[in-house]
């Protein structure tokens, strides 16, 4: 099975094509967030370095979020388009899972994190069972009180990476020696262990139907919100 494996959810870009879980090409940039600029002409690189075509690939596997608004909405975007257009299946992972995937160590907790600014972060809990990524706490929008709360009844090892170094020095104040910092380079995703992770799981059902996993309220939503207290909870803005 020859898969695409796009991950631009936060600054990282990361696109990889494989063979099964074989890698043919993959590129990484994070010196920037122009994924408007730089996504397609990634991703046609890379098909042609791997010796395919378009027409070659049989899956596109996405991470769609949570993360950077306009970055999960390129790559949810990008991925709808090419598995459309190609008539080929679409899996979707978990931005946070897919971090998580960089660290393989049994008996540890998994705590990928992205800034969500102002103590603010969006999180999850993970752990390797039986050779499988698990989700043990579910991915969320949260303040870094409430998710010390969730985490610090836990007895074993935290290891954290992403953005780490706006919670590491509360985190360790609460957790001691139970928590562990990763290193930086584990804090950046990894498009081939996306596409191995996403080459035994299922496609989605409806192309059409898969939208970003953004797992907060976006400003033009929240602000309509404020102005509308009374109003029903759906959403004011189509995320798509």
């Amino acid at each position: 099975m020859k898969i695409l494996a796009i991950n631009t959810s936060n600054q990282p870009l990361s696109v990889a094509v494989l063979d099964n879980d074989r890698l043919l090409a993959q590129t990484t940039l994070t010196t920037h967030r122009k994924h408007a600029e730089f996504l397609m002409l990634v991703i046609e690189d890379l098909v042609q370095k791997a010796d395919l075509k378009p027409t070659d690939l049989d899956r596109v596997v996405v991470a769609d979020g949570p993360g950077s608004y306009t970055g999960i909405r390129m790559a949810t975007t990008a991925a709808k388009t090419i598995a459309s257009t190609l008539g080929i299946e679409l899996v979707t992972v978990s931005s946070l899972l897919n971090l998580a995937l960089n660290i393989q160590e049994k008996d540890t907790l998994i705590n990928p994190i992205f800034d969500g600014r102002n103590q603010n972060m969006f999180t999850g809990l993970y752990r390797v069972k039986d050779g499988e990524m698990q989700n043990v706490i579910a991915d969320q929008h949260t303040n870094l009180t409430k998710w010390l709360e969730a985490v610090s009844h836990y007895d074993q090892q935290i290891i954290i990476l992403g953005d780490t170094d706006p919670f590491e020095a509360p985190m360790r104040e609460a957790l001691h020696s139970r928590l562990a910092v990763a290193n930086p380079y584990l804090g950046i995703p990894s498009a081939t262990l996306l596409g191995q992770y996403g080459l035994d799981k299922s496609p989605v059902s409806s192309i059409d139907a898969v939208v970003p996993r953004y797992l907060r309220l976006t400003k033009a939503e929240a602000d309509w919100k404020k102005l509308h207290p009374n109003e029903d909870t759906h959403d004011y803005v189509e995320k798509v």
